[in-house]
C-alpha cells in the first residue's frame, strides 16, 4: 500500500459513532422521538437472520428501531436486535461492517457507508433456519427522503 488510507481511516471513525448510538439506545433507550434507520447488506457472511427474511432481503434490508424493538445487545464486531415482522419475533445479527446507511431523522443525522458488494448471495451459512414467519413483510423505506440535501 502506498501511504495512508484516510478514506477507510475516516469511516472507520464514522461507524464508531454508530455504534456508540446504538450502545446509548441500548443501555438507555432512545431518548425523545430519536430512532434510526439502518440499512445492511443481508448477504454479508456474518449476518444472522432467519432464511424467510433472507430470502425476502436477498441483498439489502433496512430496519428501523423506534417503538417496538427489543433485547438490544452489542458486541465487538456486530449487534443484535429482537424484531417484529407482521407479528413474529426474529433475531436479527448484524455486523458493523454491513451496515451501509445510518440514520436519525429526529436528529435530521444520516451517514453512508461505501461498501464493495463481495458477499455471495447464493450461499448464507450463517442464516437461522429454526426462525419462521409466515407472510411477513417490513417495510424498506427510500434512505433519500433523509439525506441533508444542503
Amino acid at each position: 500500500m502506498d501511504g495512508i488510507n484516510y478514506d477507510k481511516l475516516v469511516e472507520k471513525s464514522l461507524k464508531h459513532v454508530v455504534i456508540e448510538a446504538l450502545k446509548i439506545a441500548a443501555d438507555e433507550g432512545l431518548p425523545g422521538e430519536n430512532h434510526f434507520y439502518i440499512s445492511f447488506k443481508t448477504n454479508h457472511p456474518d449476518v444472522r437472520m432467519s432464511s424467510d427474511l433472507l430470502n425476502q432481503y436477498p441483498e439489502d434490508m433496512t430496519i428501523v428501531l423506534q417503538h417496538q424493538f427489543a433485547n438490544l445487545m452489542l458486541s465487538e464486531n456486530y449487534f443484535e436486535v429482537d424484531l417484529s415482522f407482521s407479528g413474529i419475533a426474529h433475531t436479527l445479527r448484524i455486523p458493523y461492517d454491513a451496515i451501509t446507511y445510518f440514520a436519525d431523522p429526529h436528529a435530521r443525522f444520516a451517514l453512508s457507508f461505501a461498501m464493495e458488494d463481495t458477499f455471495s448471495q447464493t450461499a448464507h451459512p450463517q442464516q437461522d433456519s429454526n426462525q419462521k414467519v409466515s407472510g411477513g413483510t417490513a417495510e424498506v423505506v427510500s434512505i433519500d427522503a433523509f439525506r441533508n440535501n444542503k
